[in-house]
């Protein structure tokens, strides 16, 4: 009578490590390896084109990631398979590719990665307009404040290029996309979520069919025998992919996606901190302040989030 005991309690012996650790622990490692991302970019522009670095980084990711997912990969129904690979599309392909595409038709960096930071304002406004769910004023204001931040800290990299006009709705894009991939994966039911590692395979799988078409057009996909490139491709496996992309998701399980979008309004300071300490760009008082602002900008979204639950 008394052996059932210990199997009702032995997924709370056993708890995820994951929950263990502060949410505002994982968010600066958020920020930090999320950050490493336009550094890596940077750095791989010298070695080889943007497209073939991104597109090694996923088959790296899926062929390092298959062993540890593919039995609960068998056991996930096609339809629940599908919807994932759908938000992977859309979070890795679609944002990797706008943002890069642009510099590469003459976007001037600074202003891609500025589009690429409107990601909590473009969130918001997708949640308020396509989902009607009603953000507290408090949390504009703060999102308003944190991207007035953004602006201060890259106005010194911020110039107009020679682009297509059409080029500069790239960046727009990929940020779009990746907004809607995270209000997609809020909203998929339990029962279809996936668990993070199987969800980051699954992303970077579809993602490098998607890259290997579009590099492919271009040229060839074999791989440039440079320790530019190596480096390039380990940077952005080990702390875009696996860290970056990773500390997204699991960020997104525990807080709201305004949230988790609103603590990257410190991307772009972190971004330029990246930069002084490898390639020596200098820094500033008007970063500096920058940060401030988006710090406070993000406080207000906290408070604001605390106070309504």
């Amino acid at each position: 009578m008394n052996q059932p005991t210990p199997m009702t309690a032995h997924p709370q012996a056993t708890p995820d490590w994951r929950q263990a650790i502060p949410l505002p622990l994982l968010e600066a490692a958020l920020i930090l390896t999320w950050s490493s991302g336009f550094v890596g970019a940077r750095f791989s522009i010298d070695y080889a084109p943007v497209l073939l670095v991104v597109f090694w980084r996923c088959v790296v990711v899926t062929l390092i990631l298959l062993p540890f997912v593919a039995k609960q990969l068998r056991r996930t129904s096609w339809p629940a398979l599908l919807k994932n690979a759908g938000i992977g599309l859309l979070a890795m392909a679609g944002y990797l590719a706008g943002v890069t595409q642009g510099i590469a038709l003459g976007v001037p960096a600074g202003l891609a990665a500025l589009f690429a930071d409107l990601l909590p304002m473009g969130m918001a406004l997708l949640a308020a307009v396509v989902l009607g769910q009603r953000l507290a004023w408090q949390v504009w204001a703060g999102l308003v404040i944190g991207l007035i931040g953004v602006v201060l800290v890259t106005h010194g990299a911020l110039a107009w290029g020679d682009a297509p006009l059409w080029a500069y709705g790239l960046p727009l894009l990929g940020m779009l996309s990746l907004a809607i991939a995270t209000l997609w994966q809020k909203r998929l039911p339990a029962s279809e979520s996936l668990g993070l590692l199987p969800n980051l395979w699954l992303q970077c799988c579809v993602s490098s069919i998607a890259f290997a078409i579009a590099e492919g057009t271009q040229g060839s996909l074999a791989p440039i025998p440079s320790t530019g490139f190596v480096m390039s491709v380990l940077w952005t496996v080990g702390l875009s992919t696996m860290g970056g992309y990773g500390l997204y998701w699991l960020c997104l399980r525990r807080a709201t996606a305004t949230r988790v979008a609103s603590v990257l309004y410190l991307s772009p300071p972190v971004t330029m901190l990246w930069a002084w300490a490898m390639f020596g760009e200098a820094l500033s008082w008007q970063m500096v302040s920058g940060m401030a602002v988006s710090g406070i900008g993000i406080w207000m979204v906290l408070r604001a989030e605390a106070r309504s639950r």
